[in-house]
């Protein structure tokens, strides 16, 4: 005899657009570590609150780590591009004064 299941899965996801100031915000948050974070807030906040949340806090920190800090590292580098071409352009040997261009 066959038989047969019906699965229905429903997930929700938002996109969050940052600005520099919140990304580097949110390197230091996470910068702390898990269970850093988990055991501060604990003691400081109490536990009842976080208790559910901890796995989705884990899951959110590693996606943050994953894939936002690398956003921070790509703003680095094009602020050093940028002061480079300024430099170039500038004709400027001076390195602290390429950094006020």
């Amino acid at each position: 005899m066959a038989t047969a299941r019906n699965k229905v899965d429903l997930q929700f996801s938002t996109t969050l657009t940052l600005n520099e100031v919140e990304i580097r915000a949110l390197d230091a948050l996470v910068g702390y570590g898990d269970d850093a974070f988990l055991k501060a807030f604990k003691e400081l906040l109490g536990s009842a609150y976080i208790r559910d949340h901890e796995p989705g806090l884990r899951s959110a920190f590693e996606a943050i780590r994953r894939d936002v800090l690398p956003a921070l590292a790509e703003i680095k580098q094009a602020r050093r591009d940028l002061g480079e071409a300024a430099q170039r352009r500038l004709g400027v040997t001076d390195r602290r004064s390429a950094d006020n261009v």
